[in-house]
């Protein structure tokens, strides 16, 4: 009865939801011991280092068990829930009630035709048990052929039968395989001994495996630099002070998730690309007008439009003109890969940290399909319901710091891409235009590129065809 119970047990364990991640943090569960849960009911949120995804279930029963509470950053392929899935009653199961690598080995046999029958590859978690036990079984069997055959070797390399004190080591040493003893005479042992060498880990080169007097000096000799380390790796120790602050005026918060990948994945690509950002400051008055004219549009009604449209498009088209600068630098292929494509990355500030979801092939997309693309990246970053896919992927990326009220910046690129437009605050400048100075709509652009694959050139060319169509924006028709 109590195999039956336990065989109808699911558990469902955290699944990689985002290409190769290898933890999440369970930010919210929807379901508590006892609820009754169906085929695709979403259970739980999680937090990856790229986005807050929904979990479902992929079977109807009845929870058993919640694994971890809210808060806790769990590993991939652990059980994060159990679901009775025969009906049975909401007692916890014997598997939630232990970790995994502490479970009897007898219980893995009834894990895997469970796996095989749902057809889900099991994940390795909670099989290490198994596969040990079954290795450490035939210990019991060989142990006396093995150390007859110790005993066998040993009479002859000494020339009688060992002493009292020597068939313990010789036992001691068998492993499962076989005898693992080092074959060396007693005048070698003795100085493997006076000099504290473990002859197993000496390398013999006598004949027939044996270990000679030079193959232990040498193991002493490739010892003597390891000596040094241990002191110098405890003599930072003492520097270092307990941390401590004032917990009435400060506040710490614990550096994970979005806001971790994105800190590790900056510093990558600052000290890895060699970054030059490139400035101009253009007059985009006429671009501010038409944004007025596209917003009473029919073709746009119930669109998002905003300055940042046009520039997107004004980016596309500059590429379209400059198609080298739209690559990226293969490392271990010592090659520059030029996409024929153009993923628009939108840097989008969520209060799980920055993020940069990307607008597939957004080089093929119409002017009224390139807004209804960043409206509803936009809404779903500001949801925080962005998919790891959705942040994959990009070639190019615009980052709107105008919003802040901030004139300009030297972004740094998104890693995997060749550059990155910064596009400042538009606010009325004094402007010389048509020959005097008149109130304009100004900002600043600035441009930064991996001067490996986009030389100064190439990046000017590209910085100034976006300021050039931000200026006459007729410029978008003639060009195109």
């Amino acid at each position: 009865m109590t195999t039956m119970t336990e065989a109808s047990v699911r558990e469902f364990k955290m699944p990689d939801v985002g290409e190769g991640l290898t933890e999440a943090e369970i930010l919210k569960w929807y379901v508590q011991p006892g609820d009754t849960v169906t085929d695709g009911q979403v259970v739980c949120e999680v937090e990856t280092a790229k986005a807050a995804v929904e979990l479902p279930i992929p079977y109807d029963g009845v929870v058993r068990d919640l694994h971890f509470p809210e808060g806790t950053t769990v590993d991939v392929g652990t059980a994060i829930i159990s679901v009775d899935v025969g009906g049975g009653s909401a007692a916890p199961a014997p598997a939630a009630e232990q970790p995994a690598a502490a479970q009897p080995a007898a219980a893995a046999p009834a894990e895997e035709p469970k796996a095989a029958g749902s057809g889900r590859q099991p994940v390795l978690v909670g099989y290490g048990v198994a596969t040990s036990s079954t290795r450490r079984r035939p210990r019991k069997g060989p142990e006396v052929p093995v150390q007859q055959a110790s005993t066998a070797i040993q009479t002859e390399l000494n020339g009688h039968a060992p002493t009292a004190s020597e068939p313990a080591p010789a036992a001691a040493q068998a492993g499962p395989g076989g005898p693992d003893r080092p074959l060396a005479k007693p005048p070698v042992r003795k100085l493997a001994k006076d000099l504290g060498v473990d002859l197993t880990t000496v390398v013999p080169t006598g004949p027939d495996g044996i270990i000679t007097r030079e193959d232990v000096h040498a193991a002493v000799a490739a010892a003597v630099p390891a000596a040094p380390e241990p002191s110098v790796a405890s003599a930072p120790a003492p520097v270092q002070a307990p941390a401590s602050y004032d917990t009435a005026r400060e506040t710490r918060i614990p550096v994970k998730g979005v806001r971790k990948a994105t800190a590790a994945a900056m510093v990558g690509s600052a000290f890895t690309a060699p970054h030059v950002t490139e400035f101009v400051t253009v007059d985009v008055t006429r671009t501010m007008k038409l944004v007025e004219e596209l917003k009473a549009d029919k073709e746009f009604a119930g669109l998002r439009v905003n300055p940042l449209l046009l520039i997107a498009k004004a980016l596309l088209v500059a590429i379209r003109r400059n198609p080298d600068v739209n690559a990226s630098w293969d490392e271990a292929a010592q090659e520059i890969v030029v996409k024929h494509y153009v993923n628009l990355g939108i840097a989008a500030a969520t209060p799980r940290g920055l993020i940069v979801p990307n607008i597939k092939d957004a080089h093929a997309k119409t002017l009224p399909q390139l807004a209804e693309s960043l409206g509803e990246l936009v809404s779903t970053a500001r949801d925080g319901k962005t998919s790891p896919a959705a942040m994959q992927g990009g070639t190019v990326t615009i980052t709107n710091v105008g919003v802040f009220g901030v004139d300009t910046g030297t972004p740094i690129l998104n890693p995997g891409e060749s550059a990155i437009l910064a596009v400042g605050a538009i606010k009325p400048q004094p402007w010389v235009h048509k020959g005097k100075v008149k109130p304009r709509q100004v900002t600043t652009l600035a441009l930064s590129f991996d001067h490996r694959l986009v030389d100064g050139e190439l990046g000017s060319k590209v910085l100034a065809d976006v300021a050039a169509i931000l200026e006459q924006p007729k410029r978008l028709i003639t060009w195109a």
